[in-house]
């Protein structure tokens, strides 16, 4: 499963970082959060390193559906659910700073970017109910939204609110320029470099890679969900996966970005390409692990397309990894509390093209010992995690039923020494249980127990992976990391 925006000509690796020197800064992870803060750490002249585990873009940002909106489907009302209203203008004035540094940047730079009215819209009572919620929390917040019953979707719609002059964009064309940039200010990228473990020294904190290591006075984990568990974030995130599909259609394509308040998630807008104008359509989303199909997740939206947009044909189909906060707000500052030279950006629910550039500018501005009016919306270490506690329960309850389920299928099956069909894959083996996949004519037999807390594997079906139902380690056919909060592989004797 390739994005659409990551469906690009090949290009030569970064690979410029001085592994043994120390750096003023460094960065692990080249997203959108990690390249805005290495480019801005770079701009004021300090030295950065940015340490990427795959390439350039390879997990959420480019796999995102790439909207640059204040209205996010139904997210100011779940934040208004958990949290006074200075909370909620505080989540929308740091989007807001995010996402006019995002399009300034874009702009300066070439890089195209839409202006178009985001809408979130129901077609359902419950959904009707839900839009009509969000349009009071964000009016109160002080965006300038709408009420409307006219729609150019192909379907009845009960009611949507809307905002105009959102954007959306190309994400990998901002984060080739923001590469280009750091570079340029005098800043370091090497990908294909896992950090494996971090540990305090007398010149800073010094990162282990394979075949090295690097030093940095200050780090910035910008990983998605961090590496390093010292900060316990795994139990304070839900990691969620979505699907994207682009299809090629000859009837007109809907202008404005479209989210559904119903529990049929449907994300919805029109994206320039070389070869012409894409429909992209996404959703679906669930807890990773967690479903007995992935695929199935894809052929549904490629049904629904099919119905309303019909002649619609697949380009591109794929997936991306979100993590959700258990007090619905995003996290940026500290790991642990008190240690400011390890810090983390995370929990951007899906909204990480403005989330992701406000949580850099967030922790640019701490660097210095400054803070943006906005802030506050980003604590970790502050009394306000405490209205996730409810969610923290069923979250971690369910992580402890996922480790005792895995197990104990695990235990009950023997190995087989029959090949598993072509894109399939099994656990068995019993007390030492062994995940054995067929992928592209190669049969793989790796570790079915994830490497960061022990929980039994899960095969995806549509990215042919490894996912772990814990806390969302997944992992190649291979056993290559491939996200999550695992940093190591698993043990392999391929057949």
């Amino acid at each position: 499963m390739t994005s659409l925006w990551l469906d690009r000509p090949v290009r030569s690796a970064y690979d410029d970082v001085a592994f043994g020197n120390v750096y003023d800064v460094v960065v692990v992870g080249a997203g959108l959060t990690g390249l805005v803060t290495a480019h801005l750490a770079a701009q004021s002249g300090k030295s950065v390193a940015v340490i990427e585990a795959r390439e350039i873009g390879a997990v959420t940002t480019g796999n995102t559906t790439a909207k640059i909106s204040l209205l996010q489907g139904t997210k100011l009302s779940s934040i208004a659910s958990k949290h006074p209203r200075s909370a909620v203008r505080s989540y929308v004035d740091a989007n807001r700073a995010g996402q006019s540094w995002l399009v300034d940047y874009c702009r300066s730079k070439g890089v195209a970017v839409q202006t178009e009215t985001a809408y979130t819209y129901a077609t359902t009572d419950t959904g009707l109910t839900s839009v009509r919620r969000e349009l009071a929390v964000a009016d109160t917040a002080g965006l300038p939204v709408f009420h409307t019953t006219e729609s150019e979707l192909p379907f009845d719609v009960m009611g949507a609110v809307g905002l105009a002059e959102q954007a959306q964009f190309d994400p990998l064309d901002a984060l080739l320029a923001l590469a280009d940039d750091i570079r340029t200010s005098g800043g370091h990228i090497s990908e294909h470099a896992r950090v494996m473990s971090a540990r305090h020294t007398r010149d800073g904190i010094r990162l282990t890679v394979p075949g090295g290591s690097i030093v940095g006075t200050r780090i910035v984990l910008a990983t998605g969900t961090p590496i390093l568990d010292r900060g316990l974030f795994f139990s304070r995130l839900e990691p969620l996966r979505s699907y994207a599909v682009a299809f090629e259609i000859d009837g007109p394509i809907p202008r404005g970005m479209y989210l559904s308040a119903d529990s049929l998630s449907r994300s919805i807008r029109y994206a320039p390409t070389s070869d012409g104008e894409r429909l992209l359509i996404g959703g679906n989303g669930h807890t990773v692990g967690r479903e007995s199909s992935e695929q199935a997740q894809v052929d549904d939206l490629v049904d629904w397309t099919g119905t309303h947009f019909p002649g619609a044909r697949v380009t591109h189909s794929w997936s991306a990894q979100d993590y959700e906060s258990i007090d619905v707000l995003p996290y940026a500052g500290p790991l642990v509390p008190g240690d400011g030279f390890i810090t983390v950006a995370t929990g951007y629910d899906k909204w990480g093209m403005t989330a992701a550039v406000a949580a850099a500018l967030h922790l640019d501005a701490a660097s210095r010992g400054e803070k943006m009016p906005w802030s506050n919306c980003f604590a970790l270490w502050n009394p306000r995690v405490l209205r996730g506690a409810t969610s923290a329960i069923r979250m971690n309850g369910a992580v402890v039923k996922n480790m005792a389920t895995g197990w104990v299928s695990a235990l009950s099956k023997l190995g087989s020494t029959r090949r598993p069909a072509e894109g399939t894959g099994r656990v068995g083996g019993g007390i030492l249980p062994r995940a054995t996949c067929t992928v592209d004519g190669v049969t793989h037999d790796v570790s079915a127990v994830c490497p960061h807390l022990g929980g039994i594997l899960r095969f995806n079906d549509a990215e042919k992976s490894w996912d772990c139902p814990l806390h969302g380690s997944r992992f190649a056919a291979d056993g290559t990391v491939l996200e999550g909060p695992a940093t190591h592989g698993l043990s392999s004797r391929d057949a």
